[in-house]
């Protein structure tokens, strides 16, 4: 343990998540919309589909997504009504009625919706596309709105896995963060979605939160356990009170420091371990049976702005407010302010607000970096060029990280170590050609 903090204090810096590459601060609006839009529609091949719902009851003030809290039902009517009128502004440009492998529904709350909303939302999503169907259709659920009816109503339109917020299971921490949330509503999310045919059922959970100890996580980890989730997502606190205003009130209570964040992690992983699950890299855990260490095995694993996924081949459509697609060649992010968005659908206008289209330089080292989260190791000759060559910069750093035993060097690549798990985003770091370009802050990479 010594050996981790002295490590850790060693590479403890900011940096990327790396849920796309190039980044998030590197979109502009200033990118040619028209390439945006010809992209993606220059294929008819299965997509993956994600649909953002920006409403929930209340306010969390560790959460860094774009939400807002909503009292008039109305306003969510209206938000399906422009979700439907983006999908007819695609079809309008040429859209096709496309497979989907893939549905996520991520928030804000789309739990929030009620049952005729969330019916509403199925033939929605059915009227401009075919769902395969093996399709995963999961999305984001939040114990303490749901009800076994909403359950029921997203079970019937197709949902096959969920993931459940926990975060943390201490009063304390609880009201810390402002998200009051009895452990007795998630064994109830957890048994009315088993019981309605829900097998697949995630966890998130967070570390880093004020008043947040080793001993006090330890009972949520064994709260955790009662719900026997497929995966868990352990995500770390990203304290970033410049870009969310409401992060700025966790600090009347002491954040654990980066050692203690660290124990915490530690503590959880080896637990996680003990109880039969496999690390999949940074911040998820699975079932060795999971379809995500199946990915990581054969190739397909992804990580794009919901984290860890499957299906690596294919493209993201997303819709709704600030939803952020991918192509091979390029991202594409909606308007962040509802009336923005508003304005531009009802214009009939696709709601496109900035984005990236990537040259060849970015193409090459996402490969690169993408293997380092995904597969845990690189293979030089993967990606056309002399690889040596062209990072040289980076192999001082590779060395030193390799007599830190963060990674394993040979003649043909490098692979990660279980240590360097702990490090991903600074291994991946090395190989980010954008870092060093605009003034965006980021969290803490440990």
């Amino acid at each position: 343990m010594e050996n981790l903090k002295d490590l850790i204090s060693k590479y403890e810096t900011s940096g990327p998540r790396y849920t796309s590459y190039p980044t998030a601060p590197h979109f502009t609006p200033d990118v040619d919309k028209a390439k945006l839009k010809s992209l993606a529609l220059a294929s008819d091949s299965p997509l993956s589909l994600y649909i953002h719902i920006p409403f929930c009851q209340s306010l969390c003030w560790f959460c860094g997504c774009t939400s807002s809290v909503c009292r008039d039902w109305k306003l969510v009517d209206d938000y399906l009504d422009l979700i439907q009128k983006e999908l007819e502004l695609w079809r309008d440009n040429g859209m096709t009625k496309r497979i989907l492998k893939q549905i996520h529904f991520g928030g804000g709350t789309p739990n929030f919706l009620n049952v005729e909303q969330i019916y509403r939302l199925g033939e929605i999503i059915k009227k401009y596309f075919t769902i395969d169907d093996d399709c995963e259709f999961s999305a984001e659920l939040d114990p303490r709105t749901l009800t076994q009816e909403k359950v029921e109503a997203f079970v019937k339109i197709g949902i096959n896995r969920a993931s459940i917020g926990i975060q943390d299971t201490n009063a304390d921490v609880q009201k810390a963060i402002n998200r009051i949330q009895p452990h007795e509503r998630n064994l109830d999310a957890s048994r009315w979605l088993r019981n309605a045919g829900v097998k697949e059922l995630n966890i998130d959970l967070i570390y880093g939160l004020p008043l947040q100890t080793s001993t006090t996580f330890e009972k949520t980890l064994s709260d955790a356990m009662e719900i026997q989730p497929t995966r868990i997502a352990l995500f770390g606190y990203a304290h970033v009170p410049w870009m969310k205003s409401a992060q700025k009130n966790l600090e009347k209570n002491p954040l654990p420091t980066g050692e203690q964040k660290v124990d915490i992690f530690v503590l959880a992983k080896k637990f996680f371990e003990q109880n039969g699950y496999e690390y999949v890299g940074l911040d998820h855990f699975a079932k060795p049976d999971d379809a995500l260490i199946q990915a990581r095995k054969n190739g397909t694993l992804h990580r794009n702005f919901q984290g860890y996924t499957t299906h690596a081949g294919l493209d993201n459509f997303a819709i709704g407010l600030t939803s952020i697609s991918e192509t091979k060649t390029s991202y594409r992010q909606n308007f962040k302010l509802m009336d923005d968005y508003k304005k531009s659908v009802e214009a009939g206008i696709l709601p496109i607000e900035r984005g990236i289209i990537l040259n060849a330089d970015d193409i090459l080292r996402r490969g690169v970096i993408m293997d380092i989260m995904c597969s845990l190791k690189v293979r030089y000759g993967n990606y056309g060029v002399d690889f040596k060559k062209m990072f040289e910069s980076a192999f001082p750093k590779l060395f030193e990280m390799e007599k830190d035993s963060l990674v394993k060097l040979n003649d043909d690549g490098f692979e990660v170590l279980p240590l360097g798990r702990l490090f991903l985003r600074n291994i991946a770091m090395l190989f980010d050609g954008r870092l060093s370009q605009g003034t965006q802050r980021y969290s803490k990479t440990i």
